[in-house]
C-alpha cells in the first residue's frame, strides 16, 4: 500500500461506517480513491445532474449541500471533515435533488461505489448504517437540525440511532408479475412490458423462475443490436434468478441487491429457485418502503404543520404495524416502534399548539397515561394524559392555568383529529381537573394514595402508569417521588387497589366456556380488554409498586422485572408475561380486522387452534390472582 493509500486509510478508519471495516480491507477501498481539491464555490454535483459512479467523503474544509426552495437556494447542511455525503447512487437511479458545493477550499475523497459496494454486502452492519435513514420522499430534504454524526445523503441524515428497524422493516411488492416462457419471441416481451407498465418480465417453466428480462436488457442488448428483436427472450435473459421468500425484510432485500448487483427479485414460496413465483422485488419498491422507515416517519413528524399531515402519517405506521404482525415479528419490537411514533405525534401535537398560542407563561409538563405511557398503544384508542406547569405567584396563578388549559384544548384536539378519541372518563389535560399546578397535582396524587376509594369516581389506577412527552423533566421527578413514597407500607392503598383488581369477572366459566357479553351492542362477544387484558396490566402494576421497581411502565418489561426481583415466584410472572404478549396480539388483529380498538372479539370467528392458544393465555391469571391474595392478604374475594 502506497503512502496516500495508508494516510486515507488511517483517515477514515476514525469515521462511521469505515471504522466497521478492518485495515485491510480499508487498504483495498483508500487504493481506489480519487483525491479532489475542490476551489472555493467548486460545485461537485448539482440538481438534476445524472449520478456519479462515487460517493464522497470530506478530508478538509466545508461542502453545503442545498436545494432550490422558494426561487432561493436553501443550505441544508454543512459537510465538515469526516462527512459522508453522496449516497444516492447506492440506493436510487434517478438524478440528484440536491447542490454540492465547497464553501471554501476543500480535499474530497471519492470513493467508488463498484469498489465498495462487495464490502457493503458482506457486512450487514455497514449497510444499515448507510440505508437507515435513506428516502428519496423529497419532504425529507427539508431537515434543518443539528446532528452530530457523519452519514449524509442527499435525501436525509443519518442520525445514529442503531435499531435495526430496516431488519423489520416489512416490503410491498407486486404479486402479480409479468410471467412469461423462454421460447417466446423477445418482440412480444417487449410489447407485454409496455402495455402493462412493467420494466421486468420473469421467464418462468411449469411457474418456477428461470430468469429475467429487464428493461436494461432490451436497451443494452437490443437496442444496440447484439441481437435481433425476432430471437426468444431466453436468448437475452439474466439468470440464475435471484430468489427471496415473501417475509424479506427492507434490509436483506437490499443486501441481496448489492450482493448480486441486480435490480429485481423473484419471490417465492419458500425463497429457492426450486418453488412456484409469489411475486417480484423491484428497487422502486424498496425506496417506497424507505420512505415508510420508521425514523423517516418521526422526520416527518417534526416538520409536520397541523393535525391532517399528523393523521396521515398515523396512517402509515398503522400499514407498518398490521405487516409487522403479518410476518410475525415480536410484538415487543413493534410496540417499541409504534410508541416512539406515537410520542413524536404527541409531542408535535403540544408543540404545534404553543406555535399558535405563544410561549407559555411557565415551565410544563405534558403526561401521557394509560396505554400511551405504556408503550402499548397499537390501535388508536383513548387519549389520556394530564398537564403540570410550575408553582407561580398567587396573583399569576389564574392567567397561567388559563394559558395551559387553552395550551390542552387545542392539544388534545389535534390528536382528536388525528384518531385519538377523548378519554370518555375526562382524564384529559383539557379538563380544568387534570391541568393543575406541581404543588396541586403533588397533593392530589398524596390524597389518592393516602385515602384511596374515598372519591371512586376520581381515583384511577393508570395514573401510576405516566409518561412525560414534553416539558420539564424535574416536574416528572418531583411525581415520582411523591408516588413512591406513598407506595411504601401503604397497606391501605394496596388493599383497594387489589381488590380493584380482583373485582373483574373471570374470563372463562366453570366448565372453561368462555364468558361472553349477555346484552348490548357487543352481545355474545368476549371483552379482551376488561376480561383478559386489565387483570394482568393492574397485576403488574401493583406488584412493580410494591417491589420499589421504578422507571417501567410497559406490562410486559414489568413482568419479565418481577421475574428477576422475586425469583420465588418468577413462572408465574414469566408465563403471564408471555400470556400478555398472545392477548394483546389477539386484540390487536381484531382491532386492524374491524378498524376499532379491538376490545370484543367474536369468538365464534376464531379457529378452533385460536381459541385454544386464547385459553391457553388465560390461564395464568388464576396463579396471579392467588399471589395478589397472598402477597396483599386480601380476603374480600377469596
Amino acid at each position: 500500500m502506497n503512502s496516500i493509500a495508508v494516510q486515507i486509510t488511517n483517515f477514515l478508519k476514525e469515521y462511521v461506517p469505515f471504522n466497521r471495516l478492518n485495515t485491510e480491507e480499508l487498504g483495498e477501498i483508500a487504493s481506489s480513491i480519487r483525491v479532489l481539491n475542490l476551489e472555493k464555490n467548486k460545485t461537485l454535483f448539482k440538481i438534476n445532474d445524472p449520478l456519479h459512479d462515487s460517493f464522497y467523503v470530506v478530508a478538509s474544509g466545508l461542502v453545503n449541500l442545498s436545494i432550490i426552495s422558494d426561487a432561493e437556494e436553501t443550505i441544508l447542511t454543512k459537510c465538515h471533515e469526516g462527512t459522508i455525503f453522496g449516497l444516492r447512487p447506492f440506493f436510487a437511479k434517478n438524478n440528484y435533488i440536491m447542490t454540492a458545493k465547497a464553501r471554501e477550499e476543500s480535499v474530497v475523497y471519492a470513493i467508488p461505489i463498484a469498489v465498495f459496494r462487495p464490502f457493503v454486502a458482506s457486512n450487514p452492519d455497514v449497510l444499515n448504517l448507510l440505508l437507515e435513514n435513506f428516502s428519496v420522499d423529497k419532504r425529507n430534504a427539508g431537515d434543518n437540525e443539528n446532528f452530530e454524526n457523519n452519514l449524509i445523503s442527499e435525501n436525509s441524515i443519518f442520525t445514529g440511532q442503531q435499531n435495526g428497524m430496516q431488519f423489520f422493516q416489512n416490503l410491498s411488492f407486486n404479486t402479480n408479475p409479468l410471467i412469461t416462457s423462454g421460447n417466446t419471441v423477445i418482440k412480444e416481451v417487449a410489447q407485454l412490458m409496455a402495455e402493462n407498465r412493467m420494466n421486468n418480465a420473469l421467464i418462468c417453466e411449469k411457474n418456477i423462475p428461470v430468469g429475467i428480462v429487464t428493461d436494461m436488457d432490451m436497451s443494452s442488448k437490443i437496442a444496440t443490436g447484439r441481437f435481433p428483436i425476432s430471437d426468444s427472450v431466453d436468448a437475452i435473459m439474466s439468470y440464475p434468478v435471484i430468489t427471496v421468500s415473501e417475509n424479506v425484510s427492507l434490509a436483506e432485500a437490499q443486501l441481496m441487491m448489492l450482493k448480486h448487483n441486480v435490480t429485481h427479485l423473484c419471490v417465492t414460496i419458500d425463497g429457492s429457485d426450486k418453488t412456484e413465483i409469489k411475486g417480484i422485488i423491484t428497487e422502486h419498491d424498496l425506496i417506497l418502503a424507505q420512505a415508510n422507515n420508521p425514523g423517516v416517519l418521526i422526520k416527518e413528524i417534526k416538520r409536520s404543520q397541523n393535525a391532517s399531515e399528523l393523521k396521515q402519517i398515523r396512517r402509515r405506521l398503522a400499514d407498518i404495524i398490521q405487516s409487522s404482525i403479518q410476518k410475525n415479528i415480536p410484538l415487543t419490537h413493534i410496540s417499541n416502534i409504534a410508541s416512539e411514533v406515537n410520542f413524536a405525534i404527541l409531542k408535535r401535537a403540544v408543540e404545534q399548539s404553543i406555535l399558535e398560542l405563544g410561549s407559555p407563561p411557565a415551565r410544563f409538563a405534558w403526561f401521557s397515561v394509560g396505554s400511551q405511557a405504556r408503550k402499548e398503544q397499537l390501535l388508536l384508542t383513548d387519549q389520556e394524559s394530564f398537564l403540570v406547569f410550575e408553582d407561580v405567584v398567587p396573583e399569576k396563578y389564574k392567567a397561567v392555568k388559563d394559558y395551559f388549559v387553552e395550551l390542552a384544548q387545542k392539544t388534545t384536539a389535534k390528536l382528536e383529529k388525528v384518531g385519538y378519541v377523548i378519554c370518555p372518563n375526562g382524564h384529559i389535560a383539557s379538563n380544568m381537573i387534570w391541568c393543575k399546578s406541581v404543588s396541586d397535582w403533588l397533593k392530589q396524587f398524596e390524597s389518592w394514595m393516602k385515602n384511596p376509594g374515598e372519591k371512586n369516581n376520581q381515583i384511577s389506577s393508570i395514573f401510576f402508569d405516566y409518561e412525560i412527552i414534553f416539558g420539564d423533566q424535574r416536574i416528572e421527578e418531583a411525581l415520582n417521588s411523591i408516588v413512591f413514597e406513598n407506595t411504601t407500607n401503604n397497606t391501605l392503598l394496596y388493599d383497594f387497589l387489589g381488590n380493584d383488581a380482583l373485582r373483574t369477572n373471570s374470563p372463562l366459566s366453570f366448565f372453561k366456556k368462555f364468558l361472553v357479553e349477555e346484552e348490548g351492542p357487543f352481545k355474545d362477544k368476549f371483552d379482551i380488554k376488561t376480561r383478559a387484558l386489565l387483570p394482568l396490566i393492574d397485576g403488574a402494576r401493583m406488584f412493580t409498586m410494591s417491589f420499589g421497581i421504578k422507571g417501567i411502565n410497559n406490562t410486559y418489561v414489568r413482568f419479565k422485572q418481577l421475574a428477576i426481583t422475586d425469583p420465588k415466584h418468577a413462572e408465574i410472572y414469566l408465563d403471564c408475561a408471555d400470556a400478555y404478549l398472545t392477548l394483546t396480539k389477539f386484540r390487536t388483529l381484531e382491532g386492524i380486522k374491524n378498524d376499532d380498538n379491538g376490545q370484543f372479539i367474536n369468538i365464534e370467528e376464531l379457529s378452533k387452534i385460536d381459541r385454544e392458544k386464547l385459553k391457553n393465555a388465560l390461564a395464568p391469571m388464576k396463579e396471579l390472582e392467588d399471589l395478589i391474595k397472598h402477597k396483599f392478604q386480601l380476603t374480600q374475594f377469596s
